[in-house]
């Protein structure tokens, strides 16, 4: 209704493509917006509610059509992997890649993938049934030489080697080469967290302190706030507020109830207590800028 499809957002870092939550129609918003779903490596489900896990059996069904041989890493609640067992098991289908299943918990934050470019942590949301959120962060890449330096008092490769990997080094006679000198600043790192279905919960802010990108759940207005809390969803202005507690640097809004077709009031609700706070909308890409200290 209203052109909102169900929950799924694509994450991508350099050649690597994060989904997080499939819910139906998913599949069709890939194609639509020409994001190249085969890049997809890891999926990430927050919770078995319908609106944010539906299209994963067609998703990985038409990988199996399709031929795909590479590897999908799979993250999600206890029940998942039963449901998906179930579903190929009774079809007679057994898929051309391998497919491995991660149960999430939601006793605390959890690491759930280490990658040379960034690492996926898990943390608990207050649903009605398990759920959790997960939080994004790029990891240090290689350091930058100053060529200049480089060209004035050629290096070690051993020094070359420590300083890129941002550690100062000393040589056998004693002569120290600090990152400092040779190297050019590291930019600075992002991260992204994102919040699907929760109740307010103040105590994000022990997992989220200075993200640089939220997305947080705005199912309601505040006018609605006693629906929002029989339901375990949280308002727009609450979701603000989570922004402020946490330090966040932008928050994107979404997982708006039907009851609104003009969300112009549900931003104006979240931009009176967090002013940079934008709506999320159907195929728009949104960097996730870095924090300059």
């Amino acid at each position: 209704m209203y052109g909102r499809n169900h929950t799924a957002q694509v994450v991508r870092f350099g050649q690597e493509f994060l989904l997080l939550d499939c819910g139906e129609g998913t599949q069709l918003q890939l194609r639509k917006y020409k994001v190249k779903h085969s890049k997809i490596s890891h999926i990430f489900i927050s919770h078995l509610h319908g609106d944010h896990y539906l299209g994963l059996i067609g998703l990985l069904s038409s990988y199996h059509l399709s031929k795909r041989t590479e590897p999908i890493q799979l993250f999600g609640p206890r029940g998942l992997d039963e449901i998906i067992t179930t579903h190929f098991r009774w079809s007679n289908t057994r898929l051309n890649y391998p497919l491995h299943f991660t149960e999430t918990s939601t006793s605390g934050k959890i690491l759930l993938v280490e990658h040379p470019q960034f690492r996926v942590s898990s943390f608990p949301l207050q649903h009605r049934i398990p759920t959790t959120g997960f939080l994004i962060e790029e990891k240090d890449g290689p350091r930058s030489l100053i060529k200049e330096k480089l060209q004035e008092s050629p290096l070690p490769l051993a020094a070359i080697q420590s300083l890129r990997e941002g550690k100062d080094y000393q040589d056998s006679d004693g002569n120290s080469f600090q990152v400092i000198d040779y190297c050019h600043p590291h930019p600075p790192l992002r991260s992204y967290a994102f919040c699907s279905d929760t109740a307010f919960n103040p105590e994000l802010s022990t997992y989220l302190d200075g993200v640089d990108l939220l997305y947080h759940e705005s199912t309601f207005m505040e006018a609605d706030q006693l629906r929002a809390k029989e339901t375990y969803h949280s308002t727009a202005k609450q979701a603000a507020q989570i922004a402020v507690g946490c330090g966040v640097k932008k928050l994107l809004l979404g997982h708006f109830s039907t009851r609104y077709s003009d969300l112009s009031e549900l931003l104006a609700e979240a931009q009176t207590i967090f002013p940079n706070s934008c709506l999320s909308e159907e195929g728009i890409t949104y960097p996730i800028l870095p924090t300059h200290e």
